[in-house]
């Protein structure tokens, strides 16, 4: 349950770091699509940092392929 929760607030700084950045970035004034856009690169930054995480701390060697056993 703890490491569920450290995720998902590393998982909403990233998110929030990436928003506040984005919308220093991008040149005003700006329309709702530019607000859309910056949502949602912030959001594939959550998720993509989420998937490297959790993909790196799987206890398994492979996360997407698994050795087969010798016969």
């Amino acid at each position: 349950m703890k490491r569920g929760v450290v995720l998902g607030f590393g998982a909403l700084f990233v998110f929030v770091v990436f928003a506040a950045g984005l919308l220093r970035v991008m040149p005003q004034p700006m329309k709702d699509s530019d607000y859309l856009v910056v949502g949602s690169v912030a959001t594939i930054a959550a998720l993509g940092t989420l998937f490297v995480v959790l993909g790196t701390a799987s206890k398994g060697s492979g996360l997407f392929f698994k050795k087969r056993k010798k016969r």
